[in-house]
């Protein structure tokens, strides 16, 4: 299965408001596997950045009036995303901007390039109910290293949205079907012929069945009586 870990960073927090994403990050992963594959761009957004969102990721403007406007490089960002199933850090907020960004720059929208989308906010509510779910106590709980990120940024926040990811969920790696023969509770176990086996002699076997009167008359006990 192909996948692209996908985050965004944006000038604020509503793009019904105008808002704009100014920085844009993907990774392929097939198999679970990250293949080395990255699609990273700085847009400039053609308007002034908010204050809260400039002290989450650091970027300003100014930063930005070199870089390209996102309709340059929708076309490039749609053909490494096509056919993948799309995974995302709270996915209502970045399908938002980019599709209202794809609209502006008049491309189909993010729902005919996915094959699927995987909201790890989601996944991870059902798992921890009632608990911070956020990509950074993500990787405190799964005892990931995000020492290095203080601040925002799409690129990070995307290698580290794969190893969330993975965490959140590992048990498909272990999913093993049994054949119908292993499901029983008790299988005969061949003894390997160099190790050597002994029995109890006829005073240890009655030494024991004496001990287990001895704790029958003081309550129940496993081994049933001869």
């Amino acid at each position: 299965m192909r996948q692209i870990i996908i985050d965004t960073e944006t000038t604020g927090l509503e793009p019904s408001q105008g808002h704009r994403i100014i920085e844009l990050a993907a990774i392929e992963m097939v198999s679970r596997r990250a293949t080395g594959e990255l699609r990273h761009w700085y847009f400039n957004p053609e308007r002034e950045i908010e204050e809260g969102a400039a002290s989450v990721h650091g970027i300003r403007w100014e930063r930005l009036q070199n870089e390209p406007l996102f309709f340059e490089k929708a076309d490039e960002f749609l053909d490494f995303c096509r056919g993948a199933e799309w995974i995302i850090h709270n996915a209502s907020f970045d399908l938002a901007f980019l599709d209202a960004e794809l609209a502006r720059a008049q491309k189909p929208l993010c729902r005919t390039a996915y094959s699927a989308v995987f909201d790890t906010l989601i996944e991870a509510r059902k798992q921890f109910p009632g608990k911070r779910n956020s990509l950074d106590a993500l990787c405190e709980r799964f005892g990931i290293s995000n020492a290095h990120r203080t601040l925002h940024g799409a690129c990070l926040d995307a290698q580290l949205l794969a190893e969330v990811y993975l965490a959140l969920t590992r048990g498909q790696e272990s999913l093993v079907i049994a054949p119908p023969e292993t499901k029983t509770a008790y299988r005969q176990i061949d003894t390997p012929k160099h190790i050597k086996m002994l029995r109890a002699s006829a005073e240890e076997c009655a030494a024991h069945e004496a001990y287990l009167a001895e704790l029958r008359k003081h309550g129940s006990c496993l081994w049933p009586e001869p």
